[in-house]
This record gives C-alpha cells, sequence and structure tokens, in this order.
C-alpha cells in the first residue's frame, strides 16, 4: 500500500506541459516516477521545460509538439507517444486560455478561441488517449476545469466561465461512458493560480487582497498546489475515483 502513489512506468502525456501550471504537473508526474512527454505549440518551451523537468527529477522526460485544436495533428502525437514512449497510461489537459471581454461586445472569434482550446482541445485530446486506453485496458485522465466551471464571476469572464462548465460534463460524461473500459476521467478545478500570465494580480497589492478576500485560506494558489491533487488522480491511489472534479480552491467553493 505505501507505493499507491507512485508512477514508476507509466507514461504521462501532459498537454500545455510548457505552461504556467502545465509545467509544474509535469514535473510533479515526473517526480513520482513517471515518463513524461509535454506537449503544446511552441517547440522551444517544450524543449525548455523537459530540460528543466529532466533536470530536477532525473527521470525521462520528452518533448513532442502538437496543436490541440487540430485533431490531426493530436493522433499523430498519440501516436509518437505510444512509439517512442511504448505506450500511454495517462494524460493531462492543462491547456487554456483565458480571454476576458464585455458580455454585450463579446467578439465572436474570441468566443470560438476560448471554446477550440479549452472545450474542443479537450476532447479531442480525450478521444484520441482513450482510444489508445481502451485497446490497453484502462488508464487515467485529468482534465483542467476551475472554480469558474460552477461559479460565475464578474469581470468579463463569460466565455471562460462556459468552457469550464463543459469541460465539467465532458469529464463526468466520458467517466460514464468509459468505466466498463477502466478508463478513469476526473478534472481539477482551482480558484485563481498565479502563472505568468496572472502574475500582475499578485503584483497589484490592491487586486491581490480582492482575489485573498474570497478564499478562506487566505492566500492565493500556486501551481505546486496541484501537483499532489494530480498525482493522486493519475495513481492507483484514485482507482476507485471517476467523474469528479477536485477543487484545489483553498476552501473558495466551500460555502
Amino acid at each position: 500500500m505505501e507505493d499507491l502513489f507512485r508512477l514508476d512506468g507509466k507514461v504521462a502525456l501532459v498537454m500545455g506541459g510548457a505552461g504556467g501550471i502545465g509545467r509544474r504537473l509535469a514535473y510533479g508526474l515526473s517526480l513520482y516516477g513517471a515518463r513524461v512527454v509535454v506537449s503544446g505549440r511552441s517547440r522551444e518551451a517544450l524543449l525548455a521545460a523537459a530540460g528543466e523537468i529532466r533536470a530536477r527529477t532525473r527521470g525521462e522526460t520528452a518533448a513532442m509538439p502538437a496543436d490541440v485544436t487540430d485533431e490531426s495533428s493530436v493522433e499523430r502525437l498519440v501516436q509518437e507517444v505510444v512509439e517512442t514512449m511504448g505506450g500511454l497510461d495517462i494524460l493531462v489537459n492543462a491547456q487554456g486560455v483565458n480571454i476576458k471581454r464585455d458580455a454585450f461586445e463579446f467578439p465572436v472569434e474570441d468566443w470560438d478561441q476560448l471554446f477550440a482550446v479549452n472545450v474542443k482541445g479537450t476532447m479531442i485530446a480525450c478521444k484520441q488517449a482513450g482510444r489508445v486506453f481502451k485497446e490497453r485496458g484502462g488508464g487515467k485522465i485529468v482534465n483542467l476545469s476551475s472554480v469558474r466551471g460552477i461559479r460565475g464571476h464578474r469581470g468579463g469572464n463569460a466565455g471562460y466561465c462556459a468552457t469550464k462548465g463543459a469541460v465539467e460534463l465532458i469529464t463526468r460524461t466520458l467517466a460514464l461512458e468509459w468505466a466498463p473500459y477502466r478508463i478513469h476521467v476526473n478534472a481539477l478545478g482551482p480558484a485563481l493560480i498565479i502563472t505568468p500570465g496572472t502574475v500582475h494580480i499578485r503584483n497589484n497589492p490592491k487586486l491581490a487582497e480582492e482575489y485573498r478576500a474570497m478564499i478562506p485560506l487566505g492566500r492565493l494558489g500556486e501551481p505546486d498546489d496541484l501537483i499532489g491533487a494530480c498525482v493522486f488522480l493519475a495513481s492507483r491511489a484514485s482507482d476507485f475515483v471517476t467523474g469528479q472534479t477536485i477543487y484545489v480552491d483553498g476552501g473558495l467553493t466551500a460555502g
């Protein structure tokens, strides 16, 4: 039982693996023994992320570019992962964008981009990895949702909240459909996490205090706060868990 959280011998694919959250989740999976592939559109960023993870964990880490909104690109990626790494056991969908627009003026092209990356990209990756998992007798999928998937938020977030609500229901529905194949589908639902894209909030004392005031634990989230929950959902420790979202939110959704 002491090895419940170990991922030794498992192959994990992290979409958005060069991003602020994806990179740290990839690091955490590698730290617990997984052989990790980071994917995204920028080869240079992926190579930097993979090199950093290898240097810190000494684990096998590869960089394989792909466009998550292009199904043929993701299909080729999954095939490359299987051929190069010898299989695929874990998928983490950490890709995501947030475009804030006033709802009265929300440009359709921005709405489409949000849904292309956050929703279509999640479903494409789940579909392509899920086919491999079905053939291999099971697998673990961890999607990236948000507290905004179950709670609305002002400030131009109509599009982002809608996409995360969609990710919530993709997660639950695939969990039901794929349970007979031992494919576990769960999600992480963080509150605000400080990444290069949101560091301006922490650097603005007034804004940072507004966000902290909403969190019962009294602080802003960091990417490392998500590692434990991700490793749990990727490991044997969660073998009787599917269709769930773990809200890593400092207590925000508790009341």
